[in-house]
């Protein structure tokens, strides 16, 4: 029988070390592989395979995610090509796409072993940034450099021009990405059940001032007008290009580009439409630490103490 392996991702920057430490002694326990990328080979113990990065997901049965959501979609997208489930490890602050807390993580990786999870299926954007083939699971975003003008971009619907933009920021999100960039721009929260594609201006300044919400079989391209001020374009946050005054980028909507593993996808709906709740909120973390049961506050401090030595 072949022996199953996982994949690890790791947060870029944040110490991971107790989360790495509780999957490979479980790993070790239940004779599984583990892989990385060769660039986090000092950050794992010795028993951990090192992989160039673009193998890590072609060699897995599933990956291990440990951070934050921008961790989850990195992981998503370097197995894009091939996907696999991807379980997420909470080590971050507020993240609507992973759902294990690291107290959890033994019986999810058990639930993992044994395939008892449900996947969650994710588009994603196909993108052709001036030339260049890119993904991105939340958003593709045109952001203008501060004091040096406006982003001055014109909007095409398979092929016929709809309109301009003049603004701070152009962001075209999946259902996923609703929740990020496009809602802080003042764009709607869409189901991810939709199929759907939303172009959200951030501060316009005169041109299309509102959401346009497109169908998935329309192919979206944006060209940056003469005058434009310098342009970065990022996907998911992830800067890819930078200053541009000249260029394009089409997009196309990719159905089931990325699995998400759920392992209790009731629950784990309550808790984002909580953290969707507390978006509007204009207090700080401490504050409405305050607002909990005294019980929950003791609980929540106990879960915060550093492991003992």
């Amino acid at each position: 029988m072949e022996r199953i392996r996982l994949g690890l991702v790791l947060h870029p920057t944040r110490d991971v070390s107790e989360v790495v430490g509780t999957i490979t002694d479980w790993a070790a326990r239940h004779r599984m592989d583990l892989a990385v990328r060769a660039e986090d080979t000092h950050r794992v113990p010795a028993t951990v395979e090192p992989l160039p990065v673009d193998e890590v997901a072609a060699a897995s049965n599933a990956l291990v995610a440990i951070g934050g959501d921008g961790t989850m979609l990195g992981a998503l997208r370097s197995a894009v090509r091939d996907p696999k489930p991807v379980l997420g490890v909470h080590v971050g602050k507020l993240g609507f796409l992973v759902e294990v807390e690291p107290p959890d993580l033994p019986r999810a990786l058990e639930r993992l072993a044994n395939k008892d999870f449900t996947v969650e299926r994710h588009s994603c954007l196909a993108c052709d940034v001036c030339g260049d083939d890119v993904v991105a699971f939340n958003d593709v975003a045109l952001v203008r450099q501060p004091g040096a003008g406006f982003v001055n971009a014109t909007l095409s619907v398979d092929g016929q021009q709809y309109g301009y933009y003049r603004c701070d920021a152009l962001v075209v999100s999946t259902p996923t990405g609703s929740t990020a960039y496009s809602y802080a721009a003042g764009g709607p929260l869409i189901s991810p059940a939709t199929d759907a594609v939303v172009v959200t201006p951030s501060a316009p300044m005169s041109g299309i001032s509102r959401s346009v919400v497109l169908s998935p079989e329309e192919i979206i391209r944006l060209d940056l007008r003469p005058g434009s001020g310098p342009v970065a374009v990022e996907m998911d946050g992830v800067i890819i290009r930078d200053a541009a005054t000249e260029g394009s980028v089409q997009v196309r909507y990719r159905r089931d580009a990325g699995l998400v593993v759920r392992l209790d996808p009731r629950r784990y709906q309550e808790r984002n439409q909580l953290k969707l709740s507390l978006l509007d909120l204009p207090l700080l973390p401490d504050q409405l630490r305050e607002l909990l049961p005294e019980n929950l506050r003791q609980q929540l401090n106990r879960r915060e103490l550093p492991p003992p030595r």
